[in-house]
């Protein structure tokens, strides 16, 4: 192996170290930001009202109800009517906390996504990111 031979190994093998060294430094700054990333995912919620206004729902992180409240008008409603309010209202509120979940999360899924892949690494890796041809059969 000649010197120019030598000197393109130490170049690469110095690219690869300074991104193997970047992947190290992003995993350690999501795993420090981890733990806060969790508690308010899992202490999501999120609140709507009906479009009549005679009900207003708060549900969790999952989007199942953990409080309804109905105004005095709901007292002349019928039960079908409110029926309907619950659920319109219950659906607009867990659409929400999925929203805010996702904007939550999207921090991390895009530092993930910013991550050189393995095959950016290795010639000839397989990738990560893409699911492999025996997950591609069991789909």
């Amino acid at each position: 192996m000649d010197r120019w031979e030598q000197e393109g190994l130490r170049s690469a093998n110095f690219g690869i170290r300074n991104q193997v060294e970047s992947i190290l430094d992003a995993l350690a700054e999501q795993h420090a930001n981890r733990a806060e990333i969790e508690r308010k995912v899992d202490t999501a919620r999120a609140t709507a009202t009906s479009a009549d206004g005679l009900v207003e729902v708060t549900v969790d992180r999952s989007g199942v109800l953990i409080d309804v409240r109905f105004t005095a008008d709901a007292a002349h409603s019928t039960a079908a009517q409110l029926g309907r309010s619950v659920t319109e209202a219950g659906r607009e509120a867990a659409r929400r906390v999925r929203e805010q979940t996702t904007q939550m999360l999207a921090p991390v899924a895009a530092a993930i996504h910013a991550m050189p892949d393995l095959p950016d690494l290795v010639l000839g890796a397989p990738s990560l990111r893409e699911p492999s041809e025996v997950e591609r059969r069991d789909e």
